[in-house]
């Protein structure tokens, strides 16, 4: 992923940092919950509904989705991501050994475990969960149905080769899957439900990131382009510059529009890309639109109508009318920040959820929810350590 994609997943799907300049300019806020872990760890296990999960440095922090008080801390070591299981009860959890399942309504991690090496890209679509596991090139897919199961029914598909990558199954049972080595990533293939190839493209050097959009269009990234797989067929789209990476991408099922990243220095160290990329799922054009400002690759987002929804770091969300390709109104929710060089290092995220935005904001330990139709804050969370990467339930 951007930064993620040459490590990512350990990934995707994304703590993002927010400052707080707009405290006054967002309007009054509904509630300021001021949380900590010790005073959710007091609380009773009774379940929590539509519960959050934030990363921090020693654990996952569990809240309540509507007052944003920490219910519970859950200890877990090391560095970890999370990412939206696909029912309203779970959180995959990607840890060092492999993914882990999170009873987040009950704040519990739960016995069910996908080990492997490297666990990386978790997708859902067409009512399935798909694990990409880098370090072993295993695929493993489920109905999220089916994660109160100890032992879920799995489906596995192995890659040629490890490296990193990332799936995804279509409602016809199609399986959508990278192509590469851990030294080479190079395009994309696509089996039907025996497994069996049906085509492939490998013209997408260093191909990373997935989303899919209205009518079950595919769309992968590449660092020249992206791949398009619609009605049986692969399409190159390529970027308007030399160099144009896009790694990351979010999709809606209400847009045949996608949204992406856009890097164009193949050099920098870092680079803190101001423009951003929509591929066009029906006309097969891809158009950039500058933000005038720069954002990381835990800024995507997409809103409830298919709204294209950036993060940038001068605190404000972007929201982008994707079909007339231009910024339609700004809401501040955080002061500015700048992107770290580690990846790994929190800055502010946004995940949306239905017609909230929760954006994170490391350097004041706090979590905002943000009405995107008034642009208000509903509600604050405070905590003790550090927010890195926030999820949430969420059923298809």
């Amino acid at each position: 992923m951007s930064s993620s994609a040459r490590v990512r997943r350990a990934a995707t799907f994304s703590a993002l940092l927010f400052t707080s300049v707009v405290m006054t300019a967002c309007g009054a806020e509904d509630t300021d919950t001021k949380s900590s872990a010790k005073s959710g760890d007091k609380q009773s296990a009774a379940a929590v509904e539509d519960p959050l999960v934030v990363t921090h440095d020693g654990g996952l922090y569990v809240l309540d989705g509507k007052s944003l008080k920490v219910v519970k801390d859950v200890p877990l070591k090391g560095y970890n991501r999370v990412n939206p299981a696909g029912d309203d009860k779970h959180v995959m959890v990607s840890t060092s050994e492999g993914f882990r399942v999170l009873d987040a309504t009950r704040q519990q991690l739960t016995e069910t475990e996908f080990k492997g090496a490297e666990p990386g890209h978790v997708v859902q679509h067409a009512g399935k969960t798909v694990l990409f596991t880098d370090g072993t090139g295993e695929v493993r897919i489920f109905d999220p149905a089916e994660l109160g199961k100890k032992k879920p029914k799995v489906d596995t598909y192995t890659s040629p080769s490890p490296h990193h990558g990332v799936a995804v199954e279509l409602e016809n049972g199609e399986l959508v899957t990278t192509l590469g080595t851990a030294k080479k990533r190079k395009g994309i293939v696509v089996l039907d439900e025996k497994r069996k190839e049906i085509t492939r493209n490998e013209k997408c050097p260093e191909v990373h990131g997935e989303a899919t959009a209205k009518d079950e269009a595919v769309v992968i990234g590449c660092e020249d382009g992206v791949l398009l797989y619609k009605d049986g067929k692969i399409t190159k789209i390529d970027s308007p510059t030399e160099y144009g990476r896009i790694g990351n991408q979010k999709g809606s099922e209400k847009s045949p529009v996608v949204l992406g990243d856009y890097k164009q220095d193949r050099e920098a160290e870092l680079e803190r890309p101001e423009k951003v990329s929509l591929i066009n799922t029906e006309t097969g054009k891809l158009k950039l639109v500058d933000l005038g400002t720069s954002y990381s690759f835990r800024s995507l987002a997409r809103g409830p109508e298919g709204e294209a929804l950036v993060l940038g770091t001068d605190g404000k969300i972007h929201v982008i009318d994707p079909e007339k390709g231009k910024v339609s109104r700004t809401i501040p929710v955080v002061e500015e920040w700048r992107e770290p060089l580690d990846w790994q290092q929190a800055r502010p995220e946004i995940f949306v959820r239905d017609k909230t935005a929760f954006v994170t904001d490391p350097e004041h330990k706090k979590l905002y929810a943000v009405d995107l139709d008034s642009g208000k804050k509903k509600a604050t969370g405070t905590f003790e350590e550090k927010p890195n990467e926030i999820t949430g339930v969420v059923a298809e």
